[in-house]
């Protein structure tokens, strides 16, 4: 009849909701064989292992960047399918794994060896290796009787002040660290900063004085594995 309104069906994605959201998840898996990565790849760096195995977990590292890079672009394409599908509101479900297959394929033909090794992950994993050959080359060079060599305690007195939160005044447990700035916080203090600035729809700074980083995010910081190391080996010397 004319006029009569055709009533398209209704097509749940309650299901489709359920498998992103519990997909997600495997980014928490992901994420620890990150860090236990890091942890390793810090202590073969502080004991001076051979390069071949500190190379060798540089590799894993890269391979779990790229396990997360692909994760992000499947959950990517099942949005982009479902998305689309919502849109066009055809009579009946399509092949939603065939389009989100094809998606998904076009997206990975973009990767390149090269993004994976820009990619903040793999950046902030060599810097905290470049950090811990520091700690340790410093660490030598103190054992190394020298003329000129600094007065102990001074020096103590140095190293201690890069374990202190800018904002707690204190020796930090959690430390984090900005990868805007390159400046280290106890994470609890620094998030919560955050945090309260963002409800008063105010920027965050950073509270190093002098720094000019003035906006300040949760997704800038990052566990700072090596300094975390540095301030328990320090606390081990003091206990001996």
């Amino acid at each position: 009849m004319p006029g009569r309104s055709t009533i398209m069906p209704v097509i749940s994605f309650n299901s489709v909701d359920s498998a992103v959201s519990s997909l997600k998840t495997c980014h928490v898996s992901i994420n620890t064989g990150i860090e236990v990565t890091t942890d390793v790849a810090l202590a073969l760096t502080e004991l001076e292992a051979a390069a071949e195995d500190i190379s060798n977990m540089e590799k894993l590292m890269l391979d779990y960047v790229s396990m997360d890079q692909e994760l992000e672009q499947f959950v990517q394409a099942v949005d982009e399918v479902t998305h689309q599908i919502k849109q066009e509101r055809p009579e009946r479900m399509p092949d939603l794994k065939a389009l989100v297959d094809k998606r998904f394929n076009e997206l990975k033909n973009l990767n390149k060896e090269e993004d994976l090794i820009k990619s903040d992950k793999y950046i902030h994993f060599k810097g905290q290796l470049k950090e811990m050959r520091k700690q340790v080359g410093a660490e030598s060079q103190n054992e190394s009787p020298s003329a000129n060599e600094i007065d102990e305690d001074i020096a103590v007195t140095q190293s201690q002040r890069n374990f202190i939160c800018p904002i707690t005044q204190r020796e930090m447990e959690c430390p984090v660290k900005n990868k805007v700035c390159g400046h280290s916080y106890e994470e609890e203090a620094i998030i919560k900063i955050i945090q309260n600035k963002h409800k008063q729809k105010k920027k965050a700074r950073c509270p190093v004085v002098g720094c000019e980083n003035g906006d300040m995010n949760q997704c800038d910081l990052s566990t700072d594995t090596a300094l975390r190391r540095a301030i328990e080996n320090h606390k081990k010397h003091q206990v001996r």
